[in-house]
Formats: structure tokens, sequence, C-alpha cells
């Protein structure tokens, strides 16, 4: 049956109820009833019945006022809960608790100011589900002062629960630059993010062997990265209450002064490297040569220089041949630039360049190429020569692809492969200052004008990798990072470059999972997340009713994400 409107030419149309068959090759038809008096809706609500469609439509019935992203905000915030990172905050709900939180959690979903946080978790549901309503960026201010106060027990909280007596902690130090003049922590120093003329503020990060970021400890910018160093033995054997801990950090950190003073701790052992010109000691005394590594591409040593210790040297051969490129590449634009000082020089004659001059001159090309060790250069008015320093090429050459590894660590605790790898370790939190500092949670630009808002904004920034370490970590087989990288670390050999599992490289040739299912990057899978929207409803019919709320439907991605965080044994002990 169907409904059918037959023109007339003088009248309205006659609506007219019908049945169609078909008899052989024709149509045939007849009138069931004429319509045509009925009123128009009635007439649509029956021919909708008989197209099997809703007699009321979801545009006719409700009216959508406001959709809010709400997608990322559930996953993160389900990962607060399995944390239990309010908890960790104050036992007790509060306020100020309420306002971290979401601080913590619109690190990651929009970095921004203070300010621009009160405005943008508005426009998720980031502020409905905290149940923040207005909030001013003084309350903010006051909610990062509470933190801040709260620190010391926080960070023994993350201690007890992450760290126990003999495990390795890793340690290293960065600053970041600031926007200002008026912070007392901010001083000149040596500036990694290479802002020319800005001041910096110095902070270094305690993390587990596995990466978990457990406190940080910000320092004026003009602190020397060594002299950090027994902050940390305090507060590890002190605040934490470890006994027996390996405190893991680079040759720049851990200096020969720093070692010695750390020997005099009894239960603290110490991984680190020997500098350049200890390798080289090494080598003149005869005590490394390349012959030890004929058959293995690591071997454990010992040197009256270095008494009471291990020390296991390593070899990479893809290193030595990198290092030889770079270094040769080095000196030919050295020489380049040099050469068209030398053509100045001579072509200087009617008005010569004097000694200083060229001094100058040669300085900021030796400075700039960081070779002038392997150059010999003569110097006087309108004279100008240069050559290679052979001697300290060879060398220099001599150790390309080696490195040496220096440990307290008796070899029963520590095989020679393990103190490789316990060294390597601190690749992680040279990730995490990439995840602060540039990738995700922008710690930077530091616009704060008080020390204490200062400390708290880093802190702050630490609790939220806290927080993005995990999410990784559960929702890694939808991304592209390597789910079988901790276990290989463990095994595969300590020397040779990381090679990515069959598993990741599966997913990066296919974009896909097994399952079917795109692969993401951390940031992607967040904005597919926050397509799942909460809509604010209203019946179109009557515009006093109260507001209805419905949630968009998640998709397989959304459902497979949230699946992950739910299951993943975030908390526990170091065993997890």
């Amino acid at each position: 049956m169907y409904i059918e409107f037959v023109p007339n030419r003088n009248s309205r149309p006659a609506i007219l109820l019908r049945e169609g068959w078909r008899e052989g090759g024709r149509v045939r038809k007849r009138t069931l009833a004429n319509l045509t008096d009925w009123p128009r809706a009635k007439v649509d609500a029956l021919r909708r019945v008989l197209r099997n469609e809703p007699l009321i439509r979801a545009d006719e019935l409700l009216l959508i006022e406001r959709s809010r992203p709400h997608g990322h905000v559930e996953l993160i915030l389900e990962c607060v809960r399995r944390l239990e990172l309010d908890c960790l905050l104050s036992a007790k709900r509060c306020r100020e608790r309420d306002l971290v939180l979401a601080l913590i959690v619109e690190r990651l979903v929009h970095p921004a100011s203070k300010l621009a946080a009160t405005r943008l978790w508005h426009t998720t549901t980031l502020a409905s589900e905290l149940s923040l309503g207005d909030t001013d960026v003084d309350e903010v201010y006051q909610a990062m002062d509470w933190l801040l106060e709260r620190q010391a027990r926080i960070e023994a909280k993350l201690a007890k629960r992450h760290l126990a007596d003999g495990v390795h902690v890793l340690y290293d130090v960065t600053s970041s630059y600031y926007e200002g003049h008026t912070c007392p922590l901010t001083q000149f120093g040596h500036n990694r993010d290479a802002k020319k003329g800005k001041t910096i503020v110095v902070y270094g990060m305690l993390a587990d062997d596995n990466g978990r970021p457990i406190a940080v400890e910000v320092y004026a910018g003009n602190t020397g990265d060594p002299t950090t160093v027994p902050d940390q033995v305090d507060k590890l054997r002190t605040r934490f209450g470890l006994e027996r801990v390996v405190l893991v950090g680079d040759r720049g950190m851990l200096t020969q002064i720093q070692i010695e003073n750390l020997k005099r701790y009894p239960g603290l052992g110490w991984i680190s490297a020997l500098r350049t010109e200890g390798i080289r000691a090494l080598v003149e005394a005869e005590a490394l040569q390349l012959s030890l590594f004929d058959e293995k591409n690591l071997a454990e040593l010992t040197s009256s220089a270095f008494p009471h210790e291990r020390l296991v040297a390593c070899y990479n051969p893809l290193l030595a041949e990198k290092r030889r490129h770079k270094r040769e590449a080095l000196l030919q634009a050295t020489e380049q630039a040099l050469d068209k000082i030398k053509r100045e020089v001579a072509r200087r004659t009617k008005k010569p360049l004097s000694a200083a001059d060229i001094g100058k001159k040669v300085g900021r090309i030796l400075g700039r190429f960081k070779v002038a060790k392997h150059f010999e250069t003569t110097i006087e008015n309108s004279l100008f020569s240069y050559s290679r320093c052979e001697d300290a090429i060879r060398q220099e050459a001599e150790i390309d692809g080696i490195y040496v590894i220096r440990t307290s660590e008796p070899g029963e605790r520590l095989s020679p492969e393990d103190t490789v790898r316990s060294y390597k370790d601190l690749a992680h939190v040279e990730r995490a200052f990439r995840c602060l500092k540039t990738v995700d949670l922008l710690v930077r630009p530091i616009r704060h004008r008080e020390e204490r808002r200062v400390r708290a904004h880093i802190f702050l920034c630490t609790l939220a990798y806290y927080l993005e370490w995990h999410l990784r970590k559960a929702l890694a087989p939808l991304l592209f990072d390597d789910e079988m990288l901790d276990a290989d670390r463990k095994r595969r050999d300590p020397v040779l470059p990381a090679k990515p599992s069959s598993s990741a490289r599966r997913k990066k040739a296919r974009r896909q999972t097994d399952d079917g299912l795109p692969v993401h990057s951390f940031e992607t899978l967040l904005a597919e997340m926050a397509t799942r929207c909460r809509h604010q409803c209203r019946l179109k019919s009557d515009p006093h009713s109260p507001p209805v709320e419905q949630l968009t439907e998640p998709n397989r991605l959304q459902q497979r994400a949230l699946e992950l965080v739910t299951v993943f044994p975030v908390t526990g002990t170091p065993a997890s």
C-alpha cells in the first residue's frame, strides 16, 4: 500500500490510499480509500507508517543545545581511578584536590596556561565530571600552593608504591627557559632549549628503572648538574627510607667528586660512565685494547686508576663508523670556512687584517664546529695558515665506538650485560623530558612569576607525565609503540642498536592491529576518543522541559581503548 497525490486541474489534489501489484507485464492498482479530507499531518503520519519510518523523527523531537567531547576525558579519568591518583593527592576529597586533578588531566587534553585551563575544561566534559562549576584563576593558584605543600607526601607515596630496597633508581637533569624576569629561581645557565638571552630553571627527575617518575626537584638556573646529586641521595635514604639502592646517572652527573661522596654511604650503589679522557687513559695504559672485543662486543676489566670499581667496556662498530663520518664532515666544513678566511687575508692588501681581527674570525669558526683541538693555526698580521693535527685525530679515532660503564655493584649482584642495560635505562628519563618539554605536556614556556608557583607547575607536569606513562603502557596495542620493548630489553644484546619486535614492524607496515583496528599515535588516539561526545538535549515541543544528556555510542576503537585501560595493572609494587 502507498499514498498517491493525484493532481486536479481546478481543485486541490486528491489524496488516495492505493494498493499496487504486477499482473503479467502490466502494473495494476486500485484505490482503497480517499484521504483528501484528512489533515496533512495525519496523512504524513500514515505515510511514515507505510514506509516503516518512526512517527516522530529525532530532529523533530529533540533539540541538541550543546555537544562536548567526552571520550578522551572518560579514558583519562578511568586511568586516574585505576591509579588512585586522586587518593595519592589527598585521602579526602576537597575542592583543591578536584582542581589539581583537573589541571593534571587538562595537561594531557590541551596543555595551556592556568587561565586558559579554566576556560578549556568547560569545552569538554572535564568540568562537569569533576563538579568544578565556575572557577576563578586565583582559586587555581591557591590549589597549586596546596599541591606544593603536599609534594613531599605525594612523592613518598609514589616511592612506597614503586620503589623497594635494592631497586635501581634513574636520575637526570634538564632545564627549561623562562618568560619574564621576576622569579628568583631563573638564572642564566646551560640552556638546553637553545633560547639565546633567556634565563632558565633547572630540574632533576628521579624515576624507577621502568621510567615512572617518582620525584622532581627544581633548582636555580645556574645550578650545576652534579651539585644536585646530594639532595637526591638524601631524598632516597631519608625521606623514602631506602637502605639499599643503586643510583644510575650519566657521566656528567656522577662525576668523580660525586662518586667519592657516594662511597661514604653504606648500601648506596651507583652506575655511571667514564668520560672521554678516562677512556683515553685506559687506552694509554694498555688496559683497554680493541683486541678485547675480538669475540664479544663487551669486556669487563679493572684498573688501579679506579679502585673498588667494575669497568665494562663496550664496542659498537656502527657507532664507531657514525663518529668517524661525523668527525670527517666537521673537519671538512671547518676547512672550507678557514679557507674562506685565508683567501680574505690574502686579498686584503690595501687594508690588511690584523692578527686580532683574524683571530676573532678563526675563533668563531672553530667554536662553531667544535673541532679546535684538531687544528693548528698560525696567525700574524696579514698572515693566516692552518693544518690538521693528525696525532689528535688519530688518538680520538682509536676510541671511536668505545664507551665504558663504571659501577660499584659486585659481579654476583649485577652481570656486565645488566650493568650496560641499567645505564641505558636512562633513556627512559630522556623520553620523559621530551614528553614534558616538546611532545605532549608542554611544560614550557614557564610564565609564573613566583618561585613557589614555578615549583608547583613543574611538579604538576611531572604528575601529568606519571599519568601519561601508564596510559601509554595500557594503550600500547593501539599505538605505534613497541609492546615487546620492555621484555626485549632484558634479553637482547645490550651494546648493539635496538631493533623493533616483529609485532611492532607488523603494526608499522600494515598500520593496523591484528584485529583490524587502525594504529594511532598517542595524540591522534586521544583525538579519536574525543569524537565520542556528550550531547545536552531538550524537547523541541517544550522549551521549558528539563535537559537530557545522551552519549555517542563508542565505536570499536573507542571501546577497545576503554577496555585496555580498565584491565591494565597500573597500580602496585615495582614488580608491576
